[in-house]
């Protein structure tokens, strides 16, 4: 019996994102939300297939972050414990958090269109010289990028790529007189767009029967506060002691002036978040520790290769909680609305000791809150290191990399996931609806499905089944023939090469098993 194949790397014609988007909706990954209604912006629905791969890809973390045994820098096990919080808290949290008072992004609307802008994401291209036109667009939006040097050209009547005469600039950056004469994304006349203005972020609501000031609060923007609001009622309850971590996997909200790219920029979305609990004098060791182990998890996934990299933050990208020196990094992703650039994953970073400290001072306790360290006899707040990743991003990326264009296939594409990822691991097809093969298939179809997802199919071709299990990423089709039928065996066809070992039915779930993992 052969082995599986590695899968192949991912074909150098850049991947359009709008086949991607198309195969998504075809094939049930991904809908826009209340789509029967029109939809409303930045929020998704996971169908079939991408709820599975979603799933898939949460149980991957819980399991290798929570539950698996890792050997940390200090070469003893690394203990993680788990938590679920709410997804509403005391408002006082988020004062605590700065997130009141600081969550916020520029913004800019158009007069003439009634388009709203994220501010610092909006460009314009045009000459520097007094009283030139100016065209805005959104970074890294070719079509929008199209839009300006046709204007520009048409206007000027010369090159507008020329760059001795024509730069690419922030909008922020530009003056007020040179606002008047620059041109919105979406409008026909110059001058439209407002003064950048700053936007809170967090979604508000109420809680109980009278909306007002005292009923006010928010949905959270991230899941990490309601860890750190729980430290030390986990301190108190588990035998936990400090170099340990909690995990959460939860929903955030953010309500994002321009939610953009698919999934990538959505105001309801889910993260995969550690708050790991460290001494202050290690933070060095455990943040390379995480950052290295982080970025080779996701290799092990199935994004290994050019599309993913590490990239250490610059001092002036520091958050608000961040220690002169610390470190940040971001694993990043080349997803193809980025290319040539990347977008990110998931954060890793050196928090120092802000948030404890933070909720020790709202809360009133102050100093009491501080970590007593026994073996050492002493109380500190203890430092944290935060590796922060996106469920959603990260189930995007999959699909981004997975999806390879094909000609040679009747799909004219397969989905290429690493089998543990694949939503669905194992197809079972009788060949023909008949001679008894039916039954023999859906047999070892029950048998399979004990522990995975697997699919039965016995409409129309052979061909048109392998096509639907190529488009859904399907690692292996198992089909019953007559040969099998007579000799206790079956065909399984692999998804990237399309070769067949015959393996015996009562070796089957083994065989799937092993390299399902």
């Amino acid at each position: 019996m052969s082995e599986v194949t590695t899968p192949s790397p991912s074909p150098a014609a850049p991947k359009k994102m709008d086949d991607i988007v198309a195969l998504c909706r075809r094939r049930g990954f991904i809908f826009q939300s209340s789509e029967i209604y029109g939809g409303i912006n930045g929020f998704w629905d996971y169908g079939p297939l991408g709820a599975s791969l979603k799933r898939n890809l949460k149980n991957a973390w819980w399991n290798d972050v929570v539950e698996r045994e890792l050997i940390g820098p200090d070469g003893n096990p690394v203990d993680i414990v788990g938590v679920d919080c709410t997804i509403i808290m005391n408002p006082k949290t988020w004062v605590a958090s700065g997130h009141v008072g600081g969550f916020n992004d520029p913004m800019v609307d158009c007069k003439e269109s009634k388009s709203r802008y994220r501010a610092d994401h909006v460009v314009v291209l045009g000459s520097t010289a007094p009283g030139a036109r100016l065209y805005a667009f959104i970074e890294n939006d070719e079509e929008q990028r199209a839009a300006a040097v046709k204007g520009l050209t048409r206007y000027e009547k010369r090159d507008a790529l020329d760059p001795a005469v024509h730069v690419v600039r922030p909008f922020m950056s530009i003056s007020a007189e040179e606002r008047a004469r620059t041109m919105g994304p979406h409008a026909k006349e110059a001058g439209t767009l407002t003064e950048p203005r700053q936007f809170n972020l967090m979604f508000e609501t109420h809680c109980g029967a009278i909306r007002d000031e005292n009923s006010l609060a928010y949905l959270r923007p991230e899941t990490a506060q309601g860890i750190f609001a729980n430290f030390w009622n986990v301190c108190d309850s588990t035998r936990v002691r400090v170099p340990f971590g909690i995990a959460q996997i939860g929903k955030a909200f953010r309500n994002e002036v321009t939610p953009r790219n698919f999934t990538f920029r959505s105001r309801e979305f889910e993260q995969m978040e550690i708050e790991f609990f460290i001494r202050p004098e290690t933070a060095n060791e455990w943040y390379r520790w995480w950052r290295d182990w982080r970025f080779s998890w996701w290799q092990q996934i199935g994004l290994a290769g050019e599309n993913l990299i590490l990239r250490e933050h610059d001092r002036d990208e520091l958050a608000h909680y961040a220690k002169e020196g610390a470190g940040t990094s971001d694993i990043e992703y080349r997803f193809p609305f980025t290319a040539p650039g990347f977008g990110e994953l998931e954060g890793i970073a050196h928090r120092a000791d802000f948030d404890l400290k933070a909720h020790a001072t709202h809360c009133g306790k102050g100093d009491k809150m501080r970590y007593f360290d026994q073996e050492k006899n002493e109380r500190y707040f203890p430092h944290v290191i935060e590796p922060s990743a996106g469920a959603d991003r990260g189930t995007l990326a999959l699909l981004c990399e997975a999806y390879t264009p094909d000609p040679s296939r009747a799909s004219g594409v397969y989905m290429n996931f690493a089998p543990r990822m694949a939503p669905v691991k194992a197809g079972v097809f009788p060949l023909v609806n008949k001679d008894g093969l039916p039954e023999i298939a859906e047999r070892l179809y029950r048998d399979l499905r004990r522990k995975h997802n697997v699919e039965f199919d016995e409409k129309q071709s052979i061909g048109k089944r392998y096509a639907r299990m190529d488009e859904a990423g399907t690692p292996f089709c198992i089909t019953i023939d007559h040969d099998g039928a007579s000799s206790g065996t079956a065909t399984i066809r692999h998804r990237n090469t399309q070769a067949q070992d015959r393996v015996a039915l009562d070796q089957i779930p083994a065989w799937i098993d092993e390299r399902v993992g």
